[in-house]
């Protein structure tokens, strides 16, 4: 599998998931940048955490309208693999690649921290190396991470699957407190329709070593690359 990292100014985990798809998990991938508009030879798309262009207007209202994200609204159609983190999240919900949007934080607050997240759904591309109900720590760093879609929508998506991820305690209890940002009905992950694009705001960049304190962020890459 082929792995491309979008490039906005001002995204900053760019370099992080690039050495994690390089080194940790020894693949290929390459950078992109924000004007470019060629994805071909590609199989996966990252979009990474940051600030793209400032998070002016919006987080992710700019990068949304640059060549590079038209370019992947199109490698998406074709029912190319997407996944965006963090930053990217909000992008993909900027290009209706994604229900929902992403809101400031319930307490307006930018949110730094390491968080359990609960497994709804182990059948997607993104989370089939996990079993549902597991229990993965991996950290979050945003101020705009608290997930809304509404409540009829939310359901439709209950009922198709699309919710892969939610906020839990240790023991994989869904609580408010365990919701470290006021995301409706707790989520932390979703998917599109067609099961082959996937938002998150926790960062597995950063929990794919045991040096960082934790390497359940591989289960995600991994379940990526299962054949």
């Amino acid at each position: 599998m082929k792995f491309a990292v979008c490039v906005f100014p001002g995204s900053n985990c760019d370099y992080d998931t690039y050495y994690v798809i390089r080194d940790v998990l020894e693949k290929d991938v390459s950078f992109v940048y924000w004007d470019q508009t060629d994805l071909s030879g590609f199989d996966c798309v990252i979009l990474p955490g940051g600030f793209s262009f400032g998070d002016y207007l919006r987080p992710g209202a700019l990068a949304a309208r640059t060549p590079l994200a038209q370019a992947v609204y199109e490698f998406a159609q074709r029912g190319k693999f997407v996944v965006g983190i963090c930053n990217g999240f909000q992008i993909l919900t900027e290009l209706h690649l994604l229900p929902g949007a992403l809101l400031p934080n319930i307490n307006m607050r930018f949110i730094c921290m390491p968080v359990y997240l609960r497994v709804e759904n182990d059948t997607s591309p993104f989370t089939r190396e996990l079993d549902k109900g597991d229990v993965i720590r991996i950290p979050i760093a945003h101020h705009d991470g608290r997930y809304y879609v509404p409540e009829k929508e939310l359901k439709e998506m209950e009922q198709r699957g699309q919710i892969l991820l939610r906020y839990c305690d240790k023991n994989g209890n869904v609580t408010p407190e365990s919701n470290p940002n006021g995301s409706v009905s707790n989520i932390a992950g979703v998917m599109n329709k067609e099961g082959n694009v996937f938002g998150l705001m926790p960062h597995p960049e950063r929990a794919s070593e045991d040096i960082l304190g934790s390497h359940d962020g591989l289960m995600l890459w991994y379940s990526l690359l299962r054949d």
